[in-house]
């Protein structure tokens, strides 16, 4: 089993995101030095202990595909929404990995980015993956840079961007500006075991191999080797040293649960799809604050519903060319997978739970996700990239010095975090970012000020390869191009139903949320709702009308645009 599975990843490692290990000693050097940028201003608003920066420390937590009916599962989740503030309308920009933590890293919107898509199809296509970051700018203008710059220790542990990989015997990839410790875990960590990490000594990246231990270990000895674990004690290494030092520091713990396994076979056999730690794979309570039998198909709204009357319709109310139309999962399938899921959170849930307790007065911790992830909701298969609320909307909690707590009424995406940070940091956030910082919503619960999200994905066949594609089959690849408009209670979604180039056929979608929480039927040809259809399609003008990419500064109009 494990020589298919070296064949397999000699053929198709380099389509997989990046992922830390430790182990052996390569290295190379990397010339690109990091840009300047403007001088940092006091918070002003904590009382530091004697000797220490007056700013705050920020620790970021970020899960890979975790969908908002895994919530229910973690405890780490309830003590920070009873300690601090959440934000039930919280959406990414678009719901795939890479496309959605550039949007992270940058505060921009994909066309801002250039990032479209999770790969470049092994370098065919400057749409997507590490390369497309890269080559638009984006390692520069992300925040950490700036955060450093100021004097921030910064850090970050796990997985990054897909792409960014290394294959023993190849060149190693080049030292990413603006992290003091930088250990990515690469992409083999997908299966939970035998993978690779890295560090970076003296601007020179050294690689460390972390070995598998073989079938006949037992459980503790594996789970001491899982990719979550090794995460885990990293980010903790560094949030100890940071908590002791002087300077401020700013972490990204950026974990693999609960995206599924990469590979054909699990590294161990009987490995499920999605991977959990060996302790977390018995008994009715491995599933966290939930028994594994209370999760049911009831979790996923909108399970096996029939997508027939979820297709498209033309501007002209006619329907148009259904998309949607591979089947759903069996609801055993469903209800398998939800579980594993579930067990694969708890390894996560306890690490949460370990940084909230170490961490000082002085400390944010914000908890995310790059993406949610459907199980046969609204008909369809397994897997993301859709607009719809399984998929775009993600937690996000935040608790800190001075957090009022309570859940929050603005609708925020991911692009609103890097100016958060760069606020708390005592730096004013960069004219090229179209996020708004969330700060002022920390210490008044009440205050809303955007009402509107906006999700931008590109279809993934103009570039394929994409690591999903072992399990999720097509089922991306059906997806089509889309812009789309999110409030609190709707969705409109305007999709390019004609793939070839140059060629564009507009099909539309509307869905209100108000009498359920799934996508039930397309009712944007329906009278009863055309005020409220019109409505968000001035708001899609309005954002089309934002043409700013890289890092041209956003115009007044494009930032009122969420309004």
């Amino acid at each position: 089993m494990r020589q298919l599975r070296r064949a397999w990843v000699g053929v198709g490692l380099l389509a997989l995101t990046a992922c830390g290990a430790a182990g052996a000693t390569t290295t190379r050097d990397d010339a690109r030095a990091p840009r300047s940028t403007s001088s940092v201003s006091a918070i002003g608003q904590l009382r530091p202990a004697a000797g220490r920066d007056a700013r705050p420390n920020v620790i970021v937590v970020m899960l890979d595909d975790f969908s908002m009916d895994l919530v229910q599962t973690m405890r780490s989740v309830q003590r920070m929404r009873r300690a601090g503030a959440s934000y039930p309308h919280s959406f990414v920009t678009d719901s795939l990995c890479c496309v959605s933590r550039s949007s992270f890293l940058t505060g921009q919107y994909p066309h801002q980015t250039g990032v479209r898509t999770n790969t470049s199809n092994s370098g065919a296509s400057m749409l997507g993956g590490w390369p497309a970051f890269d080559t638009h700018g984006n390692p520069e203008r992300a925040f950490n840079v700036r955060l450093q710059e100021a004097g921030y220790t910064t850090g970050f542990v796990g997985k990054f961007l897909n792409e960014y990989e290394w294959v023993p015997g190849r060149a190693l990839p080049p030292v990413v500006p603006g992290w003091s410790t930088f250990n990515t875990v690469f992409g083999s960590a997908y299966d939970g075991w035998d993978f690779a990490s890295t560090s970076v000594v003296d601007q020179r990246m050294q690689i460390t191999q972390h070995p598998a231990p073989p079938a006949s270990a037992g459980a503790a000895e594996k789970d001491r080797a899982y990719a979550g674990t090794v995460i885990g004690e990293r980010a903790l290494d560094f949030l100890r040293k940071g908590e002791a030092a002087d300077a401020p520091y700013f972490l990204e713990v950026a974990l693999y649960a609960p995206h599924n396994r990469t590979q054909p076979e699990g590294y161990y056999p009987g490995d499920p799809l999605f991977p959990p730690m060996f302790r977390d794979r018995e008994g009715e309570r491995s599933c966290g604050r939930v028994a594994c039998s209370n999760l049911t198909v009831d979790d996923l709204p909108g399970f096996g519903d029939d997508p027939r009357d979820n297709r498209p319709r033309l501007a002209n109310g006619k329907r148009a060319r259904a998309w949607n139309t591979a089947g759903s999962l069996r609801a055993s399938v469903a209800v398998r997978d939800l579980r594993d899921r579930a067990r694969m959170a708890q390894s996560a849930d306890r690490l949460i739970t370990r940084i909230l307790r170490t961490v000082g007065p002085d400390t944010y911790v914000v908890l995310t996700s790059d993406n949610g992830f459907h199980l046969g909701q609204v008909g369809l298969g397994r897997g993301k990239g859709t607009p719809y609320d399984s998929d775009v909307r993600v937690p996000l909690l935040i608790t800190g010095p001075g957090v009022v707590p309570g859940a929050r009424r603005e609708v925020t995406s991911n692009i609103d975090l890097a100016p958060t940070f760069e606020e708390l940091a005592g730096l004013p956030p960069m004219p090229y970012r179209s996020g708004t910082s969330l700060v002022p919503t920390l210490r008044q619960s009440t205050l809303v000020r955007q009402s509107y999200a906006f999700l931008e994905h590109t279809q993934q066949t103009l570039t394929g390869g994409d690591p999903d594609a072992a399990f999720s089959g097509s089922e991306l690849d059906r997806i089509p191009s889309y812009t789309a408009v999110r409030s609190r209670t709707a969705l409109l979604v305007r999709l390019d139903l004609d793939p070839r180039p140059g060629r564009t056929t507009w099909g539309y979608e509307f869905y209100p949320y108000k009498r359920q929480a799934y996508e039930k039927r397309n009712l944007v040809a329906n009278r009863q709702w055309r005020d409220e259809v019109a409505l968000l399609m001035a708001r899609l003008a309005a954002f089309d009308a934002c043409h700013e990419v890289g890092d041209e500064s956003v115009s007044a109009a494009c930032r009122t645009v969420t309004q």
